[in-house]
C-alpha cells in the first residue's frame, strides 16, 4: 500500500513539474539556508581557532598590571613590569614548564640598501620560537654566547624578508635597525596571517639584551611567554604561577592582583563558543524559511484536494478506505518536501564550498546539520500535509462525485 502511494505521488508531482517545483522552492531555500549558514560558521570557527592556534600551543601568557575589560577608563596606573629575576624564577620553582621566553618589543625602521621597512623588533630568547611553536627556513637560532653579550644579531620574518631582500637570501647580510646594524642569522618560516589580521610574519627577533641595551634603555620586561609540557595542565600551571608572583609582586590578601595571566585554551575556547552561539543563530533564523516552506506545500496540498475531489470520490466509492486516501495524500506532501530537502542539501552545500573558497576558509563537512535539515524538512511534510491529507479522506463520497 505504501508503494502504491509512493507511485502514486511520483505520477502527480511528474503531471505538474513546474507547480511542484514552485512548491518545494520554499523548502529548498530553508534547508539550503540552514547548511549553508551552520557550515559556514563551522568554518569561521574553525579558522579563528587555527588562528590562534598559530601563536602558540600550550600558551600562557604573563603581563603586568590588572587585565583591561572593555573601553579604558582613562585612571591609568602605572604598572610594574618584570625582570631576568622573575623568568629565573618561573624556570626554578614551577613544574610542568617547556619554555619560558622573556619578550620586549619595540618599533624599529628596518633599512637595507634603498629599501626601507617599519615593523616590530622583539627582544627574547631562544625558548621564544618554542612557545611560538616557530620553525627555521634558513639559519639557526642565537647561541648561548650571543644570548649572553646581546650581540647584534637578528632573525627575520618572511615580511621582512619579502621586503627588503626580495627573492634573495637574507643569511649573512647587514641591515640596520634604527641608528645600529646587525646580522641576520637567520630566516623564520612562514606562518601567514592569524586571527584578527595581524601578519605573524612580519617581525625581527633580537636577543633581549640587545634590544634592553640599544632600543628600550631598560632592564624591564613587557610580558613572559610560558609553554606548558603536553600532558600537564594549564590551569595548574596558572594557580602556580599567581601564587609565585603575588608573593614576588608583594601582593597581600584581598588586593588585586597587579599582573594577570592569559590560557590561549581559555581563549580559543571563548572565541569558538560565540562563535557557535552565533552559527546556531544565524541558523535559527535561516530555519524559519523551512516553515514558510511548509505553509507553501499545504496551500498546494489544498488546492490538489480541491482538484482532485471527483478522483478521491470515486475511490471511496470504489471501495477505497480513508486511511487509504489519508496515506496518498500525506506521502504525495513527504515526497515532496523530501525532494526540496535533497535539493537543498545540494545546493547549501555548493554554497558553502563557493564562498569558503572565495574567502580562503577552511571547508567543514557537518553531517549532524545535513541529517537533521533533511529530518526537518520531511517533518515539515508529514505536518503540513496532515490537514490537506485529512481533509481528502474525510470528503463524502457522494458530495465528491457531484463535484465539478
Amino acid at each position: 500500500m505504501l508503494w502504491n502511494a509512493f507511485l502514486l505521488a511520483i505520477r502527480e508531482i511528474r503531471r505538474n513539474v513546474l507547480r511542484s517545483i514552485l512548491t518545494i522552492l520554499g523548502i529548498v531555500i530553508g534547508v539550503a539556508s540552514v547548511i549553508a549558514m551552520v557550515m559556514l560558521g563551522d568554518s569561521t570557527t574553525a579558522q579563528v581557532t587555527s588562528g590562534i592556534s598559530k601563536l602558540g600551543s600550550n600558551m600562557l601568557t604573563l603581563s603586568p598590571g590588572q587585565e583591561r575589560r572593555g573601553p579604558p577608563t582613562g585612571a591609568g596606573t602605572k604598572t610594574q613590569p618584570f625582570h631576568m629575576d622573575d623568568v629565573k624564577a618561573i624556570q626554578r620553582e614551577i613544574s610542568g614548564i617547556k619554555a619560558v621566553a622573556p619578550l620586549s618589543s619595540s618599533s624599529v625602521s628596518v633599512i637595507y640598501g634603498n629599501e626601507n621597512y617599519s615593523t616590530t623588533a622583539y627582544g627574547t630568547n631562544n625558548d621564544y620560537f618554542i612557545v611560538k611553536d616557530w620553525e627555521f627556513l634558513e639559519g639557526e637560532e642565537f647561541s648561548s654566547s650571543e644570548l649572553k653579550a646581546g650581540k647584534s644579531i637578528c632573525i627575520i620574518g618572511e615580511t621582512v624578508k619579502e621586503e627588503l631582500f626580495g627573492s634573495a637570501s637574507p643569511l649573512g647580510e647587514k641591515i640596520r635597525l634604527g641608528a645600529f646594524s646587525c646580522r641576520v642569522k637567520g630566516l623564520l618560516k612562514s606562518k601567514g596571517t592569524a586571527s584578527f589580521g595581524m601578519d605573524q610574519d612580519d617581525l625581527v627577533v633580537v636577543p633581549i639584551k640587545m634590544l634592553q641595551r640599544r632600543l628600550s634603555g631598560t632592564q624591564d620586561i613587557g610580558s613572559i611567554n610560558i609553554s606548558v609540557k603536553d600532558g600537564v595542565s594549564t590551569s595548574g600551571v596558572t594557580q602556580s604561577l599567581r601564587l609565585l608572583f603575588r608573593d614576588r609582586r608583594n601582593v597581600k590578601s584581598g588586593e588585586d592582583e597587579n599582573f594577570h595571566i592569559r590560557d590561549m585554551k581559555d581563549i580559543i575556547k571563548t572565541l569558538s563558543s560565540t562563535t557557535g552561539m552565533l552559527t546556531m543563530l544565524l541558523g535559527a533564523v535561516a530555519a524559519i524559511s523551512l516553515v514558510v516552506g511548509g505553509i507553501g506545500i499545504m496551500n498546494i496540498m489544498l488546492v490538489s484536494v480541491t482538484e482532485r475531489t471527483r478522483e478521491i470520490g470515486i475511490r471511496l466509492a470504489i471501495g477505497a478506505f480513508e486511511s487509504e486516501v489519508l496515506l496518498q495524500f500525506l506521502v504525495e506532501s513527504v515526497v515532496l518536501a523530501a525532494l526540496g530537502g535533497i535539493v537543498g542539501i545540494i545546493l547549501g552545500l555548493f554554497i558553502t564550498l563557493g564562498v569558503t573558497s572565495a574567502f580562503d576558509l577552511p571547508f567543514v563537512l557537518n553531517q549532524g546539520i545535513i541529517l537533521l535539515a533533511f529530518a526537518f524538512s520531511t517533518f515539515i511534510g508529514i505536518v503540513f500535509g496532515y490537514f490537506p491529507a485529512k481533509k481528502a479522506a474525510n470528503l463524502n463520497p457522494i458530495d465528491a462525485l457531484r463535484h465539478e
